[in-house]
């Protein structure tokens, strides 16, 4: 889809934890078009321009959700903050990214994020259970600690409803109270240990991944080690910071071992 500048109407600012807001946007639906896994860029002021993943599937009813983490030492953050509580209309451009749901392809989804990465996997799990309720998906949730996976309840009901769903929340901090549950499992530690301790053979799967680079490429090098498969793993990171190769061959993943 080509990138299209248009303002949108602020419908909601909702406080999902003292970090993280979520925002509801509305505009005309065939404008705010966009493929699941996709993202947008909101005008902060003329020569700035702040990109957020689109957190929910592209319905025909013109809206937008973002999820925004708010960092109150950082100025971008402060203003951003500012603005949505004052704004009535955001100035967009959407959309960009390519690390969107293949529409052809049936294979199980393991899809693994961090932190508000998970906004980019809820739109790609909603149309995904939208075009297959039955297909096989695990969602991978990392978070320092509990309270910071925001939408918990949202990934339970998933779990709860589709029996092919599988939702693995990962913390740094053991959290009070067991992550457990129907086809729920909780996790402690760093995701890429996490996957490595619990992960077998994915070389059937579609995985996308979504995080900062260094978490990205730290999962991306467990993977490789259990059969991932280079075209069938998907991240905005190796668009904005690539590396060579993007999934190490085995070969080199012993050689590192040894060095």
């Amino acid at each position: 889809m080509t990138p299209r500048t248009l303002t949108c109407l602020v419908t909601e600012v909702e406080d999902l934890t003292p970090d993280v807001f979520r925002v509801q946007l509305e505009g005309r639906p065939e404008a705010v078009a966009h493929d699941p896994g996709q993202y947008l860029e909101l005008k902060l002021e003329d020569d700035l321009w702040v990109p957020f993943s689109i957190a929910n599937a592209h319905a025909g009813d013109g809206t937008i959700e973002l999820h925004i983490q708010h960092w109150p030492e950082r100025e971008n953050s402060a203003r951003l903050r500012k603005l949505m509580q004052v704004a009535e209309r955001l100035t967009l451009r959407l959309p960009d990214g390519d690390c969107i749901l293949d529409p052809d392809s049936r294979r199980p989804l393991l899809l693994i994020a961090a932190g508000t990465g998970f906004a980019q996997m809820k739109a790609i799990v909603e149309a995904a259970l939208h075009d297959d309720p039955t297909r096989e998906i695990d969602l991978w949730w990392a978070a320092r600690e509990r309270r910071d996976l925001y939408l918990e309840r949202l990934a339970r009901e998933w779990a709860e409803g589709h029996a092919n769903f599988r939702f693995h929340a990962v913390t740094e901090i053991a959290p009070e109270e067991t992550v457990a549950g129907e086809r729920i499992i909780g996790h402690r530690g760093r995701i890429d240990q996490a996957l490595a301790t619990t992960l077998e053979d994915v070389s059937g799967h579609d995985v996308y991944v979504s995080g900062s680079p260094g978490m990205v490429y730290a999962c991306v090098d467990v993977l490789a080690s259990l059969g991932l498969v280079p075209s069938r793993v998907f991240s905005d990171v190796f668009a904005y910071a690539p590396r060579d190769p993007i999934v190490p061959t085995a070969g080199s993943l012993v050689r590192e071992e040894r060095s």
